[in-house]
């Protein structure tokens, strides 16, 4: 069953934005190594150059760890194929005329459009949307996720129902 609503965001954004929703940060998240990793070998020449035009940057920010290969790579793959049509749309235009006479668009345009949509999916993924950066706040590099303390204070004062249903011992 897929989950409801709106997927969380990673707890590195929301310590890079400040926390903006001042709700409790997740500090049982698994922490993986920041650090990027190797490009995949079978990746196309220009998703390559996507790879390591991006991989730096992105683990200098904490968003990118050994872990993430295939979402980085899926984001770079999708960049290579959508540039590649593009590329080719500019070269021969967007529209023929087929045998019969009928004016159609070639199949470039839905390909550029399809992995254009993932790669937003990808970018919305690893913060790398315009949107995203704005909200982007770099003064903690430490990686350290700073809760908040009155939050942890009332983690420990037990709620109502713990009690509802408890008989006393007189």
């Amino acid at each position: 069953m897929a989950g409801r609503g709106r997927p969380p965001k990673p707890t590195a954004l929301k310590v890079l934005e400040g926390n903006p929703g001042k709700r409790p940060l997740n500090k049982n998240e698994p922490k993986p190594e920041k650090k990027a990793p190797k490009c995949p070998s079978w990746l196309e020449p220009d998703a390559k150059k996507e790879w390591r035009r991006l991989a730096k940057e992105l683990e200098a920010m904490g968003l990118l760890t050994r872990i993430d290969m295939a979402v980085f790579a899926g984001y770079c793959q999708a960049y290579a194929r959508w540039k590649e049509a593009e590329e080719f749309i500019s070269k021969h235009g967007s529209i023929l005329k087929t045998a019969s006479g009928y004016i159609q668009q070639i199949p470039q345009v839905s390909i550029a459009q399809q992995n254009l949509k993932q790669m937003r999916n990808f970018c919305s993924e690893l913060g790398l949307t315009p949107s995203a950066r704005s909200r982007l706040n770099i003064t903690n590099t430490g990686g350290i996720i700073e809760g908040d303390a009155m939050a942890e204070l009332l983690a420990g004062v037990p709620n109502a129902e713990n009690f509802i249903g408890l008989e006393e011992d007189d």
